[in-house]
């Protein structure tokens, strides 16, 4: 078995499958690739037993043949190399020999047949998303899944698919991000819950992608294929909470304002905070917003005041400051809403300007109590 490729293609192509595989693997296969030559074609795997990725390369070559090898080591020389072809040969002593311009490297490799099986889904469900919608969707919501081993549910992204749309969930008990688009919709209603990982490399690798992801599903598993990818999980087993329950229908205190202004002075005031709740106070009358926090241990604490456009009553509430960053540093618009309806209500966080046609975010942050 021998073929030859170009040293830069290959590297691209493997670091993206690099980040499928874990640095302490239960089975030694698994920190190999999976080579498997089919004349012109050269498909590498990569996997952790959960998540499976492959990719489809062309090459010159005329022979078939499948074998293991080792991926950290790969990775390493490939980085070294200037653009040239390499030649790769699967010797018979057990090794595979990489020829360059200069030189020649021998790897030692395992039989090809011994690397997990990839599932093959029986009978899948199919919708098609572009490729940066997926990834908006993914980026704008995956930071507010939880980690907790417990709720494993919650450790996810929820992914609901009807006719009317795409709807995308996540959340840890503290904060919830839910995200849809009206104008990219499934035939039929579905819903699964995507792991993290998978998430994230994909998230990597949609960003520079415009094809459109042909996404496949069952009750256990699902499969994003696009360009020459195709990545394969394991989904997360459970029924997702109903989320709407929790989202406020009534509120009637709405604070409007500039968002990099909110979030610099959160930034900023967030510092003199309590180390462990992070706890901030909006207090917030008629146009003006009042920014504090206080740690009383240390008596450190800071107040700013900024000028909003709000209507509604008077109104104290705290937040958790680390969300709130994390939530107004995800939002892209210029103006923010901020609807409240008690101190002890979860507030809502929308962006007023600069979303696509079709397209809405609503952000909940759940409050804290104040020590008046």
């Amino acid at each position: 078995m021998k073929f030859i490729v170009s040293s830069s293609y290959l590297l691209k192509q493997l670091q993206v499958l690099g980040s499928v595989i874990n640095s302490n693997n239960t089975l030694p296969i698994l920190d190999n690739f999976l080579f498997e030559l089919d004349n012109n074609e050269l498909t590498v795997s990569a996997s952790d037993l959960e998540t499976t990725m492959s990719a489809t390369l062309s090459i010159d070559s005329t022979s078939k043949g499948s074998v293991a090898v080792p991926a950290k080591l790969l990775l390493e020389i490939l980085k070294t190399f200037p653009e040239q072809p390499l030649t790769f040969t699967v010797e018979d002593n057990n090794t595979v020999e990489i020829s360059s311009n200069s030189g020649k490297y021998a790897l030692a490799y395992a039989a090809g047949e011994e690397f997990p099986k990839s599932v093959n889904l029986e009978d899948p469900s199919v919708t098609l998303v572009p490729a940066d919608v997926l990834a908006t969707a993914v980026s704008k919501t995956i930071f507010a899944a939880g980690n907790d081993d417990l709720r494993p549910v919650m450790s996810g992204v929820f992914f609901q698919f009807s006719p009317e749309g795409l709807t995308f969930v996540a959340t840890d008990a503290h904060k919830l991000v839910k995200y849809a688009r009206a104008d990219v919709k499934a035939s039929q209603v579905a819903d699964f819950i995507m792991p993290k990982k998978p998430l994230n490399i994909l998230k990597s690798i949609l960003g520079s992608s415009d094809a459109e992801v042909k996404i496949e599903y069952n009750d256990s598993n699902a499969t994003f294929s696009f360009d020459n990818y195709i990545l394969m999980c394991r989904l997360i087993d459970g029924k997702y909470p109903n989320y709407e329950a929790v989202i406020p229908k009534e509120n009637p205190n709405k604070l409007m304002i500039d968002r990099s202004l909110f979030l610099s002075s959160v930034r900023r005031v967030a510092i003199f905070s309590n180390k462990t709740t992070h706890q901030i106070r909006l207090k917030i009358a008629g146009a003006e917003l009042n920014v504090s926090a206080e740690d009383i241990d240390y008596s450190n604490k800071a107040e700013e005041r900024l000028t909003c456009d709000y209507q509604g009553d008077d109104l104290q509430i705290g937040f958790n400051s680390r969300f709130l960053i994390e939530m107004l540093t995800n939002l892209q618009s210029d103006m923010i809403m901020l609807e409240m309806s008690l101190p002890n209500r979860a507030g809502i966080l929308t962006p007023v300007d600069g979303l696509e046609e079709g397209e809405t975010v609503t952000m909940l942050v759940m409050p804290v109590m104040l020590n008046s």
